[in-house]
């Protein structure tokens, strides 16, 4: 059995398929591993690990996915395994694009003192014309709620506790925040400190636009808002300048309020509410397209194959939870008990 530690772990899910600058990616392991137990679980193919083994391994843990989780989503079995080898209590998830600073790394894990599950929010740096495009989504998701991030924390106990999450999903931290919720765990959503994120390549940031607007299907009425978006707009079009201007200025006035929110203003540029408008027409027709990408081909293209599911709803994770604890437990010990897959 692991003994906990007093620094948070640092799991890394990391996939590479071809040949990039690792001096940045380096320097950045290198600074976390004195403040964080850091595990990178490389899904690379063979020449791309063996490089990442050797400019890695002298400062963090490095080791390929558990084989014998068999995951659609290969970054869920990354985070699995990740899990499984770190021994500190409270764990940091985060995607390869994500960069903690000191402050941030120390308020997110410290957020898990009265949490099971932490939801922090990214923001991009540096900042070039897709990633503002994007930062509109952002926007508009802190001034409804709360955005989704590239990086989760969690208490190992409780992961443990809860047991493992469906890595057949595409939406996979929307699928592990729901699976803690519906097994009664506390789940804290930070809108601040926001943690910076690394912008994608606009060729990366064209290929996610329909599989993006796909993560929807997991939340209906944001779907049923999202389809609306193009026949709204055409009604109001053709109605008159006026309507259509006056939708123009609400989605602006609704991006500013997420900015200003919660020290938004502070990260987003004073324009960002700009590209609101931009970014809600791309949604309105990707979100049909995804839509048709799921009943006319089964589900959105993910790595090797399809993903038909985008994440389960709590209801359906609460009727598993109930099986599972009607029973002897994942571990064939004790009831109720959930072991990680």
């Amino acid at each position: 059995m692991t003994t906990p530690t007093d620094k948070p772990a640092y799991v890394l899910p990391l996939r590479c398929d071809r040949d990039t600058d690792l001096t940045e990616l380096t320097g950045y392991l290198r600074w976390l591993s004195a403040r964080a137990e850091v595990m990178v679980v490389d899904g690379s193919a063979s020449p791309w690990f063996e490089r990442h083994r050797r400019a890695w391994s002298e400062w963090v843990g490095h080791l390929r996915p558990d084989p014998a989780l068999r995951c659609a989503n290969g970054k869920v079995a990354g985070v699995r395994t990740g899990l499984r080898q770190v021994r500190a209590s409270r764990v940091i998830i985060a995607d390869d694009d994500v960069r903690y600073d000191a402050v941030t790394l120390a308020e997110v894990t410290r957020a898990l003192d009265d949490a099971d599950l932490v939801v922090p929010q990214n923001y991009f740096r540096p900042l070039p014309w897709h990633c503002r495009w994007d930062t509109a989504r952002s926007l508009l998701n802190r001034a409804v709620g709360h955005d989704y991030p590239g990086t989760l924390a969690v208490r190992r106990e409780a992961f443990y506790r809860f047991g493992c999450y469906d890595g057949d999903v595409l939406f996979e931290n929307l699928e592990l925040i729901r699976t803690v919720r519906a097994r009664g765990g506390v789940v804290r959503c930070l809108r601040s400190p926001l943690v910076r994120r690394l912008p994608p390549e606009a060729g990366t940031f064209a290929s996610q636009r329909i599989r993006q607007a796909y993560d929807s299907l997991a939340q209906p009425w944001r779907l049923v808002a999202e389809l609306a978006i193009v026949p709204v707009t055409m009604a109001a079009a053709r109605r008159s300048r006026s309507a259509l201007g006056g939708l123009v200025l609400a989605a602006i006035l609704l991006g500013e309020a997420g900015r200003r929110r919660a020290g938004g203003a502070e990260v987003f540029p004073a324009d960002s509410a700009l590209w609101v408008p931009v970014w809600l027409v791309e949604r309105g027709i990707c979100s049909w397209l995804a839509v048709a990408t799921r009943v006319l081909r089964g589900g959105v293209a993910y790595r090797d194959g399809r993903l038909r599911v985008a994440a389960h709803s709590v209801a359906s994770l609460r009727g598993k939870s109930r099986q599972v604890s009607s029973g002897a437990g994942m571990d064939g010990r004790s009831r109720g008990i959930r072991r990680p897959c």
